[in-house]
């Protein structure tokens, strides 16, 4: 669980990072989560946006995708949404202590 000061962090992180993939139509496919997974191993910090033709909203978007992968939601705002996990292998984001 990140504390809010953890969590203005991620978002001062997310301003500057572009949406890595795009969730259409088909919502949150086994094959999307397989790609954002790897992803955040590599990453730890991602931004995710929605096409006009999701039948989701991007915080709906956020909060499935964020339990299917064991993440933590940072944000939603508009069609996109930021969600972060510390990466087992190669961790690079230090987060605040709280």
């Amino acid at each position: 669980m990140l504390t809010g000061k953890q969590r203005s962090y991620l978002k001062s992180i997310a301003h500057s990072i572009k949406p890595i993939t795009q969730i259409g139509k088909n919502g949150i496919s086994e094959s999307l989560v397989e790609e954002l997974n790897l992803a955040l191993e590599a990453r730890e910090l991602i931004k995710i946006s929605l096409l006009e033709t999701s039948l989701l909203t991007a915080q709906e978007a956020a909060e499935e995708t964020s339990k299917l992968l064991n993440a933590e939601f940072v944000q939603a705002i508009g069609n996109k949404f930021t969600i972060y996990r510390k990466s087992s292998k190669n961790p690079k984001i230090e987060l605040p202590k709280s």
